[in-house]
Protein backbone atom coordinates (compact mmCIF):
# COMPACT_ATOMS: atom_id res chain seq x y z
CA UNK A 1 0.00 0.00 0.00
CA UNK A 2 2.48 2.66 -1.43
CA UNK A 3 1.98 6.04 0.83
CA UNK A 4 0.64 4.64 3.45
CA UNK A 5 1.25 4.94 7.54
CA UNK A 6 3.58 2.47 8.39
CA UNK A 7 3.12 1.08 11.89
CA UNK A 8 5.39 -0.59 13.84
CA UNK A 9 3.49 -3.15 16.12
CA UNK A 10 4.42 -5.92 18.09
CA UNK A 11 3.21 -7.37 21.53
CA UNK A 12 1.19 -4.39 22.91
CA UNK A 13 -1.88 -4.82 20.30
CA UNK A 14 -2.70 -7.41 17.95
CA UNK A 15 -1.70 -6.76 14.21
CA UNK A 16 -6.10 -7.16 13.46
CA UNK A 17 -7.41 -5.34 15.96
CA UNK A 18 -5.33 -2.30 15.70
CA UNK A 19 -5.85 -3.15 11.03
CA UNK A 20 -9.38 -2.19 12.40
CA UNK A 21 -8.42 0.82 13.42
CA UNK A 22 -6.12 2.56 11.10
CA UNK A 23 -5.59 1.59 7.61
CA UNK A 24 -1.85 0.85 7.30
CA UNK A 25 1.17 -0.91 6.57
CA UNK A 26 1.98 -3.24 9.98
CA UNK A 27 5.38 -4.46 10.05
CA UNK A 28 7.01 -6.11 12.76
CA UNK A 29 9.07 -4.25 16.14
CA UNK A 30 11.66 -1.69 14.70
CA UNK A 31 15.18 -2.22 15.00
CA UNK A 32 17.81 -0.78 13.78
CA UNK A 33 17.83 0.27 10.08
CA UNK A 34 14.02 -0.47 9.91
CA UNK A 35 12.48 3.19 9.83
CA UNK A 36 15.26 3.58 6.88
CA UNK A 37 14.56 0.65 5.46
CA UNK A 38 10.19 1.18 5.59
CA UNK A 39 10.91 4.76 4.19
CA UNK A 40 13.00 3.03 0.96
CA UNK A 41 10.50 0.42 0.46
CA UNK A 42 7.43 1.97 0.86
CA UNK A 43 7.61 5.97 0.71
CA UNK A 44 4.99 6.48 3.77
CA UNK A 45 3.35 9.55 4.27
CA UNK A 46 3.89 8.95 7.88
CA UNK A 47 5.65 6.44 10.57
CA UNK A 48 3.77 5.10 13.55
CA UNK A 49 6.42 3.69 16.34
CA UNK A 50 4.28 1.68 19.34
CA UNK A 51 6.79 -1.45 19.41
CA UNK A 52 10.59 -2.07 19.54
CA UNK A 53 13.03 -5.06 19.30
CA UNK A 54 16.36 -4.44 21.84
CA UNK A 55 18.74 -6.89 23.58
CA UNK A 56 19.10 -9.71 20.90
CA UNK A 57 19.10 -6.61 17.88
CA UNK A 58 20.02 -3.11 18.61
CA UNK A 59 17.24 -1.11 18.81
CA UNK A 60 16.00 1.87 16.54
CA UNK A 61 17.75 4.38 16.30
CA UNK A 62 17.66 8.24 17.45
CA UNK A 63 19.48 8.99 14.28
CA UNK A 64 17.07 7.45 11.74
CA UNK A 65 14.24 9.26 13.22
CA UNK A 66 15.80 12.31 12.76
CA UNK A 67 16.83 11.51 9.24
CA UNK A 68 13.25 10.62 8.23
CA UNK A 69 11.83 13.44 10.17
CA UNK A 70 14.01 16.26 8.05
CA UNK A 71 12.74 14.09 5.21
CA UNK A 72 9.46 15.67 6.21
CA UNK A 73 7.43 12.20 7.13
CA UNK A 74 5.63 12.77 10.75
CA UNK A 75 6.52 9.99 13.15
CA UNK A 76 4.37 9.61 16.15
CA UNK A 77 4.71 7.01 18.93
CA UNK A 78 2.95 5.92 21.97
CA UNK A 79 2.63 3.04 24.16
CA UNK A 80 5.83 1.35 24.38
CA UNK A 81 9.73 1.73 22.45
CA UNK A 82 7.08 4.32 20.64
CA UNK A 83 6.78 6.64 23.95
CA UNK A 84 10.36 6.40 24.80
CA UNK A 85 11.57 7.75 21.72
CA UNK A 86 9.07 10.57 21.26
CA UNK A 87 10.03 11.78 24.83
CA UNK A 88 13.72 11.48 24.03
CA UNK A 89 13.35 13.41 20.03
CA UNK A 90 10.02 15.47 21.33
CA UNK A 91 12.05 18.68 20.77
CA UNK A 92 12.54 17.88 17.20
CA UNK A 93 9.69 16.93 15.85
CA UNK A 94 8.57 13.28 17.06
CA UNK A 95 4.94 13.64 18.31
CA UNK A 96 4.12 11.74 21.71
CA UNK A 97 0.41 10.41 22.35
CA UNK A 98 -0.70 8.98 25.46
CA UNK A 99 -0.27 8.31 29.28
CA UNK A 100 3.14 6.61 28.91
CA UNK A 101 4.64 9.19 26.66
CA UNK A 102 3.95 12.09 29.30
CA UNK A 103 5.00 10.22 32.04
CA UNK A 104 8.20 9.46 30.49
CA UNK A 105 8.95 13.12 29.35
CA UNK A 106 7.91 14.38 32.64
CA UNK A 107 10.20 11.65 34.75
CA UNK A 108 13.99 12.49 35.27
CA UNK A 109 15.76 8.77 34.78
CA UNK A 110 12.65 6.52 34.30
CA UNK A 111 13.42 3.24 33.54
CA UNK A 112 13.28 1.84 29.80
CA UNK A 113 12.31 -1.36 31.25
CA UNK A 114 9.29 0.13 32.29
CA UNK A 115 7.74 -1.02 29.20
CA UNK A 116 9.99 -3.77 28.23
CA UNK A 117 8.21 -7.58 27.20
CA UNK A 118 9.15 -10.83 26.13
CA UNK A 119 7.65 -11.68 23.14
CA UNK A 120 7.10 -14.15 20.52
CA UNK A 121 9.21 -13.95 17.27
CA UNK A 122 7.84 -11.43 15.16
CA UNK A 123 7.36 -14.62 12.55
CA UNK A 124 4.82 -15.56 15.19
CA UNK A 125 2.91 -12.45 15.40
CA UNK A 126 5.12 -11.09 18.44
CA UNK A 127 2.39 -11.54 21.19
CA UNK A 128 3.60 -10.56 24.64
CA UNK A 129 5.04 -13.29 27.44
CA UNK A 130 5.36 -11.32 30.19
CA UNK A 131 3.30 -7.81 31.47
CA UNK A 132 5.09 -4.60 31.51
CA UNK A 133 6.47 -3.24 34.88
CA UNK A 134 3.80 0.24 33.97
CA UNK A 135 1.35 -1.65 34.07
CA UNK A 136 2.03 -3.71 36.78
CA UNK A 137 2.38 -0.51 39.01
CA UNK A 138 -0.42 0.79 38.13
CA UNK A 139 -2.63 -2.14 38.59
CA UNK A 140 -1.55 -2.38 42.32
CA UNK A 141 -2.27 1.13 42.87
CA UNK A 142 -5.90 0.69 41.43
CA UNK A 143 -6.11 -2.01 43.85
CA UNK A 144 -5.11 0.20 46.90
CA UNK A 145 -7.53 2.45 46.04
CA UNK A 146 -10.20 -0.26 45.47
CA UNK A 147 -9.07 -1.56 49.07
CA UNK A 148 -7.86 -4.98 47.63
CA UNK A 149 -3.85 -4.22 49.11
CA UNK A 150 -2.93 -2.04 51.63
CA UNK A 151 -0.43 0.93 50.72
CA UNK A 152 2.45 -1.12 52.34
CA UNK A 153 1.60 -4.52 50.81
CA UNK A 154 1.56 -2.20 47.48
CA UNK A 155 4.74 -0.94 47.97
CA UNK A 156 6.31 -4.61 48.83
CA UNK A 157 4.64 -5.99 45.41
CA UNK A 158 6.54 -3.29 43.26
CA UNK A 159 9.36 -3.71 44.74
CA UNK A 160 9.21 -7.45 43.95
CA UNK A 161 7.96 -6.55 40.43
CA UNK A 162 10.55 -4.16 39.92
CA UNK A 163 13.41 -6.58 40.89
CA UNK A 164 12.17 -9.47 38.64
CA UNK A 165 13.88 -9.17 34.96
CA UNK A 166 11.44 -8.21 32.53
CA UNK A 167 11.26 -11.72 30.76
CA UNK A 168 9.63 -13.49 34.07
CA UNK A 169 7.94 -10.39 35.33
CA UNK A 170 3.81 -12.12 35.00
CA UNK A 171 1.24 -11.63 37.50
CA UNK A 172 0.77 -15.41 38.34
CA UNK A 173 4.70 -15.46 38.75
CA UNK A 174 4.55 -11.77 41.26
CA UNK A 175 1.45 -13.47 43.90
CA UNK A 176 3.71 -16.86 44.15
CA UNK A 177 6.80 -14.86 45.05
CA UNK A 178 5.18 -12.39 46.94
CA UNK A 179 3.75 -15.45 49.40
CA UNK A 180 6.87 -15.81 51.24
CA UNK A 181 8.20 -12.04 50.71
CA UNK A 182 5.32 -10.39 52.17
CA UNK A 183 4.44 -9.69 55.87
CA UNK A 184 2.69 -12.44 58.06
CA UNK A 185 -1.34 -12.06 57.51
CA UNK A 186 -0.82 -10.82 54.07
CA UNK A 187 -1.85 -14.25 52.62
CA UNK A 188 -6.17 -13.11 52.49
CA UNK A 189 -5.12 -9.98 50.70
CA UNK A 190 -3.24 -11.79 48.10
CA UNK A 191 -6.02 -13.96 47.65
CA UNK A 192 -8.12 -11.02 46.99
CA UNK A 193 -5.90 -9.72 44.37
CA UNK A 194 -6.00 -12.99 42.57
CA UNK A 195 -9.58 -13.14 42.78
CA UNK A 196 -9.77 -9.12 41.48
CA UNK A 197 -6.72 -9.04 38.96
CA UNK A 198 -9.12 -10.79 35.64
CA UNK A 199 -11.45 -8.03 35.85
CA UNK A 200 -9.31 -5.39 37.40
CA UNK A 201 -6.21 -5.44 35.76
CA UNK A 202 -4.89 -2.17 33.50
CA UNK A 203 -2.70 -2.30 30.50
CA UNK A 204 -2.26 1.67 29.46
CA UNK A 205 0.41 0.14 27.12
CA UNK A 206 -2.81 -1.15 24.96
CA UNK A 207 -4.97 2.09 25.91
CA UNK A 208 -2.26 4.43 24.59
CA UNK A 209 -1.80 2.37 21.49
CA UNK A 210 -5.42 2.34 20.66
CA UNK A 211 -6.00 5.76 21.46
CA UNK A 212 -2.89 7.15 18.96
CA UNK A 213 -3.92 4.62 16.17
CA UNK A 214 -7.83 6.14 17.18
CA UNK A 215 -6.38 9.82 16.92
CA UNK A 216 -4.74 9.23 13.19
CA UNK A 217 -7.52 7.26 12.04
CA UNK A 218 -10.02 10.36 12.66
CA UNK A 219 -7.33 12.99 11.10
CA UNK A 220 -8.17 14.41 7.83
CA UNK A 221 -4.22 14.73 7.20
CA UNK A 222 -1.08 13.71 8.78
CA UNK A 223 1.22 16.01 9.02
CA UNK A 224 4.94 16.68 11.09
CA UNK A 225 6.74 19.92 12.89
CA UNK A 226 9.20 21.43 10.33
CA UNK A 227 12.45 20.67 10.91
CA UNK A 228 13.39 23.67 8.86
CA UNK A 229 16.03 24.73 11.42
CA UNK A 230 17.80 21.66 12.46
CA UNK A 231 19.29 20.44 9.00
CA UNK A 232 20.12 16.49 9.31
CA UNK A 233 24.16 15.56 9.23
CA UNK A 234 25.86 12.24 8.32
CA UNK A 235 27.80 11.21 11.51
CA UNK A 236 30.67 8.36 11.53
CA UNK A 237 27.93 6.88 14.45
CA UNK A 238 25.11 6.85 11.66
CA UNK A 239 27.21 5.39 9.13
CA UNK A 240 28.60 2.48 11.26
CA UNK A 241 24.59 2.06 12.17
CA UNK A 242 23.83 1.98 8.55
CA UNK A 243 26.65 -0.72 7.62
CA UNK A 244 25.57 -2.55 10.83
CA UNK A 245 21.87 -3.01 9.47
CA UNK A 246 23.17 -3.61 5.79
CA UNK A 247 21.90 -0.59 4.58
CA UNK A 248 25.85 0.71 3.76
CA UNK A 249 26.51 0.30 0.45
CA UNK A 250 26.84 1.82 -3.32
CA UNK A 251 23.36 3.20 -2.98
CA UNK A 252 23.94 5.09 0.09
CA UNK A 253 23.45 8.23 -1.82
CA UNK A 254 19.65 7.19 -2.42
CA UNK A 255 19.42 7.20 1.13
CA UNK A 256 21.39 10.27 2.01
CA UNK A 257 19.73 12.65 -0.73
CA UNK A 258 16.90 14.88 0.10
Amino acid sequence: MANAPIVFLGPTLPRAEAAAILDATYLPPAEQGSVVRAVRTYLPRAIVLIDGSFGKVPAVRHKEILWALAKGIPIFGAASMGALRAAELAAVGMQGHGFIYRWYSLTLLADDDEVAVAMCPPELGAAPLSEALINIRLTLRRAMRAGIVTAEERRALEALARNTHFVDRSYPRLLTDARPALPHGSGVALDRLAQWLPSGALDRKREDAIGLLTKLARSTELTGKSQDNIPFQLTEAWAYDLDAAGLWGDDIGSILAE
